[in-house]
């Protein structure tokens, strides 16, 4: 008689991505999906592996990711399947590659993503077709950089964008939507998108809304002003009507440490009018570009790469300005263009907010830096291993959530982040007695431990340290643009 399924777990504790408590039961592929839980041992398979003593959850979902490029041209994605890592999302910080279309010159922080000759896909449809096309080993999900947008319209971005040029930002956004794109990503951080205000994005993430699309914010400060940026922010989401994210929450600068009480009191007060959630990464340093700006003469910086001066790359900012005979800050702008990793935040505060409820995990990984933050390989087991198993500050179950269903639930990704029958079968099985994080700020490029099986929809796709050769991960587009686009109400 033939199998019914193609595949069967046994024994492992389930963490099904909803919250619930973990519980020991068989789970069974067949095709994309899951097609049982339960005790199944007698019902035979094509194939049977015992999982007993490890823990099977719902891949999961990195909502903060800034793989644009590389889903496309290292399809491996190692860095991220060798995590449990099953979607990324990316799109963030208001840098997208589309619609961006070969531009002459890349500024400041569109060359995060990759070099001008990436940006070579005039919308979201042709984009899409390109990353299915490349087979990745994980799957996508986009939001539409508002950085790319007012280049891609704006002859002069250094000041807020007039009738005309929004009319065209919107009509682009629209297209991007109408194609599958999930929301809409800002980051009024960074140059051009610090020239424009609400008057610019609140017609734009009313865009979004019609789609039932979310949006995500790299709000305009994360220093001494962070409270004034995240009421910009979740003023935007109020009056446009989609849900908030703020992505990579985090309270910068030694003036500003303790200050996380403060703002997620404000998520909690916005959150009962708004959906308003937060992104982050369970590290005390971020990455971005090398700005002097940036420098505080008490703060630890770590070159992640320079255009100028390469062989700088995993050095700390104040040893290249002693061999140099400088400041720190002067040092920094010989340097740039380039990135770094700054020790900005406190432990206490990164604890506070990764506990939060409101809270997803995202690494805000950079895989084109040439030495990267750790978080780009460990985010994930880190939290794991440091927050539930170590410290115990979140429970098994919780973290899962904060990593798959409540993920999936915020960008609206039907059918994944939770293990359920007809769920697809994006699924990680890891070892608690072994999963770690090995990425270091020294050695960044680690593989983490304790990982031993990766399911993208229903294939294998990492097990025993080695990436399948055959990549499943597929674009997933926002089902409500269907909806839409079809003439029916989202």
């Amino acid at each position: 008689m033939p199998s019914p399924y193609d595949l069967v777990l046994s024994g492992g504790t389930l963490i099904d991505g909803t919250g619930r408590l973990g519980y020991t039961a068989d789970i069974a592929l067949k095709g994309t999906r899951i097609a049982a839980i339960g005790g199944l041992a007698c019902q035979g398979s094509a194939c049977s592996i015992d999982v007993s003593g490890k823990c099977v959850a719902p891949g999961f979902i990195d909502t903060h990711a800034h793989d644009d490029v590389a889903c496309l041209s290292a399809r491996s994605m190692q860095a991220k399947i060798s995590q449990g890592v099953t979607t990324v999302v990316v799109g963030n910080c208001g840098m997208s590659l589309p619609p961006l279309l070969r531009p002459s010159s890349l500024p400041e922080p569109l060359n995060l993503l990759g070099a001008a000759a990436d940006f070579r896909y005039g919308d979201f449809r042709s984009y899409f077709e390109a990353v299915d096309a490349a087979k990745p080993v994980v799957n996508l999900v986009s939001l539409v950089g508002h950085n790319s947008l007012r280049l891609a319209t704006m002859e002069d971005e250094h000041r807020i964008a007039n009738r005309s040029e929004l009319a065209d930002m919107v009509e682009l956004l629209n297209e991007a939507m109408r194609a599958g794109a999930a929301g809409l990503s800002t980051g009024t951080f960074y140059a051009p998108g610090s020239s424009a205000d609400n008057r610019e994005i609140v017609p734009l993430v009313s865009k979004v809304a019609e789609y039932g699309g979310i949006y995500a914010s790299h709000v305009r400060d994360e220093y001494d002003s962070i409270i004034d940026s995240m009421n910009e922010a979740i003023g935007a989401a109020r009056a446009g009507g989609a849900g908030l994210v703020i992505s990579h929450h985090k309270c910068a600068g030694l003036n500003n440490w303790g200050r996380s009480t403060e703002t997620l009191e404000l998520v909690e007060q916005a959150n009962e009018e708004t959906p308003v959630s937060v992104d982050c990464y369970p590290y005390d340093a971020g990455s971005s570009v090398l700005d002097p700006a940036l420098v505080e003469d008490d703060m630890k910086v770590l070159i992640s790469w320079s255009e100028r001066h390469p062989q700088a790359a995993g050095k700390l900012l104040t040893d290249v300005a002693r061999e140099w005979g400088c400041s720190p800050k002067e040092a920094a702008k010989r340097l740039s263009p380039g990135g770094a990793c700054y020790f900005q935040m406190s432990e206490t505060d990164v604890r506070r907010i990764v506990q939060h409820r409101l809270a997803m995990v995202g690494s805000d990984g950079l895989p084109n830096s040439a030495h990267p933050h750790p978080r780009l390989w460990g985010t994930f087991p880190r939290v794991i291993r440091r927050y539930v198993l170590e410290l115990g500050l979140l429970s098994m179950e919780e973290a899962i959530r904060k990593m798959t269903g409540m993920s999936a639930e915020r960008f609206h990704i039907r059918k994944r982040g939770v293990l359920e029958v007809g769920a697809y079968a994006d699924i990680t099985v890891f070892d608690p007695r072994h999963i770690r994080d090995m990425a270091t700020y020294d050695n960044p490029r680690q593989v983490s431990e304790g990982v031993d099986y990766v399911f993208v929809n229903g294939g294998l796709s990492w097990h025993g340290g080695l990436v399948a050769q055959t990549g499943y991960g597929r674009v997933l587009k926002n089902t409500a643009a269907k909806r839409r686009s079809r003439g029916q109400a989202p």
